[in-house]
C-alpha cells in the first residue's frame, strides 16, 4: 500500500483520517495474506478519498504564490505589469 504524503494527510479532515487509517490497516492485511489482487482494490480507495485533500494542498500553495507576488509589487521587487 503507497502512503498519502505527509503534508496531504496533514489536510485531511478527521473523518478522511479515519477512513484513511482504516483503509491502510485492511490494505496491508490483504498484502500480508498475499491478496494483492483486492489490496490493489482498497489503493484506488485510498486515492480516490485523498483527492480532496490534495485539492486544498494546491489551493494553499496557490494562496501562498498570490501573497508572496502581492509582497514583492508592495515592496517594489517587481511591477505590477511584470505579472
Amino acid at each position: 500500500m503507497r502512503h498519502a504524503s505527509i503534508q496531504v494527510r496533514g489536510l485531511m479532515t478527521r473523518e478522511e483520517m479515519d477512513r484513511y487509517n482504516a483503509l491502510m490497516e485492511v490494505g496491508a492485511y490483504l498484502e500480508e495474506q498475499g491478496r494483492h489482487d483486492l489490496a490493489g482494490h482498497v489503493q484506488r480507495e485510498v486515492d480516490i478519498l485523498i483527492l480532496p485533500a490534495i485539492d486544498r494542498l494546491k489551493e494553499k500553495g496557490r494562496e501562498r504564490d498570490r501573497e508572496n507576488l502581492r509582497y514583492m509589487i508592495d515592496n517594489g521587487l517587481l511591477d505590477d505589469d511584470d505579472e
